[in-house]
């Protein structure tokens, strides 16, 4: 698991500049009168993209879901645990980026760096966490595609899976990464954001109970955390930086930039979902299906609605399918490996997960509790490691003297995964039992 720090000339994943040719193109354009074309900035490109990969990450099927219940039983209340979510996610993701960001190198490394064999941990609790999770993502593109376009879930889901495994056949795997997340993300935004004002909800009551809420649940709270930044999404953006060759000291500002923004893009959706979903409740209707998320859309939206669940449904569900495998592939392989063969690892990592669901037919939910029990065990594990790191290691970023306010920040958000992975050890004596 161990290897050396990344050398600043190699940039994996990152698309090489097309310089060939380039003189001649704008020669061209100043023969014709035109002006030469402004091509795109490659590292903006790759912050954008890993910033909305870690967000789009966490905006899953199980996001959804867990958003849509908890509005039903809180009603407005639900706002607090919102924030006080977000307020969390930032203290970790903030830290998470800067650390592996400044370093250089990745989460299993620095483990393995700071306690020998405590990233070979982690790197087995990601890689199997996200493993049995992309189950479940890829179960949750074929309702989606259900929902959209009326198709079999099954064929859905094999369509998904495809479309998934091409992004990373593509010759430009890493850019077609980048713009796939960035699109979808900012399509489930904007689909939500119209579903939202459709709802009507009562945003003076909301805005209310986010500082003086009616009720406080921890449990919604601890939820929210975990399906938020634990398991693989802890590690998505900030391993997608480092190999895009974005790390080290001359970036620590746009990695604390693109770590804010994705926890706010997470947190965007999350508010919108919930608004749309306080709408329906509010106006006297009754979820109570299979599916209230679903049944939200259709009673705010009619027929329409039904089809941008699906929309949304699809995307975060595809996004969370593209998030999980590069980030668990990304734990058992080297930074300085060969781009082709992470490529086909992912590719490998897809297609089990998706022959797993249609063998199946449906996600194993004895399997689905596991790998949510590791994913409560591994935030605070990983989470720990990369506090020891920047308080007791400064060698290994780069003799970087850390700020002592956001280590204390870290650590009292570390405290509150402790309980989290408490619980999750709770889940895994009930699947012995």
């Amino acid at each position: 698991m161990d290897e050396k720090s990344p050398d600043p000339s190699k940039e994996p994943l990152k698309e090489p500049s097309e310089v060939s040719g380039e003189s001649g193109a704008v020669g061209a354009s100043a023969a014709s009168g035109r002006r030469p074309r402004r091509k795109a900035d490659p590292k903006r490109s790759a912050i954008l993209g890993a910033m909305f990969l870690m967000a789009t990450s966490a905006i899953g099927p199980g996001f959804i879901t867990q958003t849509t219940v908890f509005t039903v039983q809180l009603g407005a209340a639900f706002a607090f645990a919102i924030l006080v979510s977000i307020l969390v996610d930032i203290a970790v993701q903030l830290n998470v980026w800067r650390i592996i960001g400044i370093s250089g190198l990745r989460a299993q490394v620095l483990g393995n760096k700071v306690l020998p064999g405590a990233g070979l941990v982690l790197a087995i609790l990601v890689f199997i966490g996200g493993l049995v999770f992309n189950v479940g993502n890829v179960a949750g593109t074929g309702l989606g595609l259900n929902a959209m376009l009326g198709l079999d879930p099954k064929i859905g889901s094999a369509i998904s899976a495809v479309l998934a495994i091409l992004i990373f056949l593509s010759k430009r795997a890493g850019l077609a990464l980048d713009r796939v997340v960035v699109v979808l993300g900012a399509v489930m935004i904007l689909l939500m954001l119209y579903v939202a004002i459709v709802a009507n909800p009562p945003v003076g009551s909301a805005l209310k109970n986010t500082v003086l809420p009616e009720q406080v649940d921890f449990l919604a709270i601890t939820t929210l955390i975990g399906g938020t930044v634990g398991g693989y999404i802890t590690y998505a953006g900030a391993h997608r930086m480092v190999d895009s060759g974005n790390s080290g000291l001359e970036n620590i500002r746009p990695i604390t930039r693109a770590a804010l923004l994705g926890v706010i893009v997470t947190g965007v959706m999350r508010v919108l979902l919930f608004l749309a979903v306080l709408g329906v409740v509010a106006g006297g209707a009754v979820l109570s299906g299979e599916n209230l998320a679903a049944d939200a859309f259709r009673i705010a939206a009619g027929e329409l609605g039904i089809r941008l669940f699906g929309i949304v449904f699809w995307a975060a569900a595809l996004t969370s399918v593209i998030g999980a495998s590069y980030t668990s592939v990304s734990f058992i392989t080297k930074l300085s490996g060969s781009d082709r063969v992470r490529n086909l690892l992912t590719v490998a990592f897809i297609a089990v997960c998706a022959a797993a669901y249609l063998l199946a037919g449906q996600p194993p939910q004895t399997l689905l509790v596991f790998a949510g029990a590791f994913n409560g065990l591994i935030l605070p594990l990983g989470f720990a490691i990369l506090l020891w790191a920047a308080w007791r290691r400064s060698d290994l970023l780069a003799g970087y003297r850390y700020p002592r306010w956001l280590l204390l920040v870290g650590v009292l958000a570390w405290l509150l995964t402790l309980y989290l992975g408490w619980n999750s050890l709770a889940g895994l004596q009930a699947l012995w039992t």
